[in-house]
C-alpha cells in the first residue's frame, strides 16, 4: 500500500519535463551554495552530496552531511543514494526507486532533473507546513499592540480614574456584557469586537474558529470601550475645569470692583 502524500517508486522518470520548468527547476539549483563547482548537472548529482546539500540547505536538521562521501565509485554512489532514502526522503515524504538511483547515477540523460523536480516540490511543501506552524506558535496580536502591556496600563488608568472620580466608578451609558471570567466589559451598538452588524459571516466564521484571534479581538474591544469611557470622564473634567475657570474670574471682576468702589 502506498503511503498517502508520499512518491510511489517508479514515478520519478515517468515523463520529460517541459523547457520552461526546466528553466526554473536550474534558476532553483543555481539559488543553492554548493560546496563544489557545477560543470555537468547529470556528473555532479550521480553521487548524491550535492542533493543531499540542497536539502542541507533548506531542511537543516534533516541532513548529516558526513554520511555522504564524494566519489566517482558507482558502489559509493550507491550507498550516499541509499542513506538518502532510507533517512531523508522519507522525511520529504517521497521515495526514489532503485532503477531511477541507477540511472542517475550512471548519469542518464534527464534522470536526475526528474529527481530534482521531485526533491523541490517536496522542499517548498516541507518549508511552506514548517512557516504556517511557526506563525501559529509565534502569533501575537494581529493589530500590532502588546495585550498585557495595554491592560496593565489600562489598569493604572482605572486605578488613577477612579481615585478622582467623585463616585469611584466609571461612568457608565453603555451596556456592559459579562465575559468569560464573570468580569463586565463595554459595548457600543457597533457590533461584535467593534464590527458592523452586517459584516461578511465568513470573517465571523473565521474569528469563531481561531479561538486565539477571538481572545485578541475581544481584548482589544474591552481595551477600545476603557479607553472610550476614559475620553468621556476627560472630557467631563474639561468642562467642570472650564467651569471653576469661569467661576474663579468672576469671582476676580467681582473683587476687583469692590477694590476700586469708592470708599
Amino acid at each position: 500500500m502506498n503511503r498517502p502524500g508520499r512518491t510511489t517508486p517508479g514515478s520519478l522518470l515517468s515523463a520529460p519535463l517541459p523547457l520552461t520548468a526546466l528553466h526554473h527547476l536550474y534558476a532553483w539549483v543555481d539559488s543553492v551554495p554548493f560546496s563544489r563547482p557545477k560543470r555537468h548537472l547529470a556528473r555532479d548529482f550521480s553521487d548524491g552530496v550535492m542533493i543531499a546539500e540542497i536539502v542541507k540547505h533548506f531542511q537543516p536538521k534533516l541532513v548529516e552531511m558526513h554520511n555522504y562521501i564524494p566519489t566517482s565509485n558507482t558502489e559509493q554512489k550507491l550507498s550516499n543514494w541509499s542513506t538518502l532514502n532510507r533517512k531523508v526522503f522519507p522525511k520529504l515524504r517521497f521515495y526514489v526507486s532503485e532503477e531511477d538511483i541507477r540511472k542517475v547515477v550512471i548519469s542518464t540523460p534527464g534522470a536526475i532533473e526528474s529527481v530534482l523536480s521531485t526533491l523541490r516540490q517536496k522542499v517548498e511543501e516541507k518549508c511552506q507546513k514548517k512557516a504556517i506552524q511557526e506563525a501559529r506558535m509565534n502569533m501575537k496580536d494581529p493589530i500590532g499592540f502588546d495585550s498585557i502591556n495595554i491592560n496593565r496600563h489600562l489598569a493604572e488608568l482605572e486605578n488613577c480614574i477612579s481615585a478622582e472620580s467623585p463616585t469611584g466608578r466609571v461612568p457608565s451609558g453603555k451596556k456592559t456584557i459579562p465575559s468569560e471570567k464573570g468580569e463586565e466589559r463595554a459595548s457600543d451598538h457597533s457590533g461584535r469586537w467593534g464590527v458592523p452588524a452586517r459584516q461578511d459571516s465568513s470573517f465571523i466564521q473565521c474569528v469563531h474558529n481561531e479561538p486565539n484571534v477571538q481572545q485578541l479581538l475581544e481584548q482589544k474591544e474591552q481595551a477600545l470601550t476603557v479607553l472610550q469611557e476614559t475620553v468621556q470622564i476627560l472630557q467631563m473634567k474639561v468642562h467642570r475645569l472650564e467651569h471653576l475657570v469661569q467661576l474663579k474670574d468672576m469671582r476676580i471682576e467681582d473683587l476687583t470692583r469692590h477694590l476700586n468702589a469708592p470708599k
